[in-house]
């Protein structure tokens, strides 16, 4: 928790006093953190493991949002608003959540500094959600996808930092991308053949970030 950026910003008293407002908890492979529609009753930092964030479509289609790994810090919307929560988080493996109750949240949002980081904290996630519907109106399929990629490489919705490798099944992208498994493995093969990726069983490799940039050019 104390690699994220977010979290490491804060002073280290108010660090201190969120952890001592959260609780603990435990999450299998599968389980729910909370569902769409599910009243605010907490602020949510991944300790480790990784969850989902993902709805239901009309046609019963399932779309995932983002994948939130460890490090992130999330929900403070419903928090502030009061809102019930407006997509189904869940468990992609076993994981470990610290949640701050609704009064510890509340009594630190009188504290201008950690107010201020929240704000900043909701920056990054509309910025990144901006990102997402930006990609999914002015780019091409191959574009989007490659784009994608280089943002789930930097952390997806924490942009946190860069890696080569992405643990994510073709699947899971598929879904995150709204487009058939098989046109996400027609593209795929085509970043292979320029040299940008290796695919492997549940997981894609950056291998020259230079040419799925060039890619994330090519409309």
């Amino acid at each position: 928790m104390r690699a994220s950026p977010w979290y490491g910003s804060l002073a280290r008293d108010t660090q201190q006093a969120l952890l001592e407002g959260c609780w603990i908890v435990q999450l299998k492979s599968g389980e729910y953190l909370f569902r769409r529609g599910d009243r605010r009753n907490g602020f949510y930092g991944v300790n480790n493991g990784r969850l989902k964030a993902s709805t239901l479509r009309e046609n019963g289609k399932e779309a995932i949002l983002a994948i939130i790994e460890a490090g992130n810090w999330f929900g403070q919307m419903s928090m502030i608003s009061g809102a019930p929560h407006a997509h189904d988080v869940v468990a992609l493996e076993n994981a470990t959540v610290l949640a701050a109750r609704p009064q510890a949240f509340e009594t630190l949002m009188n504290d201008a500094a950690f107010a201020k980081a929240i704000a900043q904290l909701q920056s990054i996630h509309t910025s990144w959600l901006y990102r997402i519907i930006d990609d999914s109106a002015a780019y091409s399929t191959r574009a989007r996808i490659a784009r994608r990629l280089v943002l789930l490489a930097s952390g997806d919705m924490s942009m946190a930092g860069a890696r080569e490798e992405i643990a994510l099944s073709q699947e899971m992208l598929a879904m995150m991308l709204d487009i058939t498994r098989q046109t996400l493995a027609i593209e795929l093969k085509a970043m292979v053949a320029k040299g940008a990726i290796s695919l492997h069983y549940g997981r894609i490799q950056i291998l020259s970030r230079e040419a799925l940039l060039k890619l994330r050019e090519d409309d």
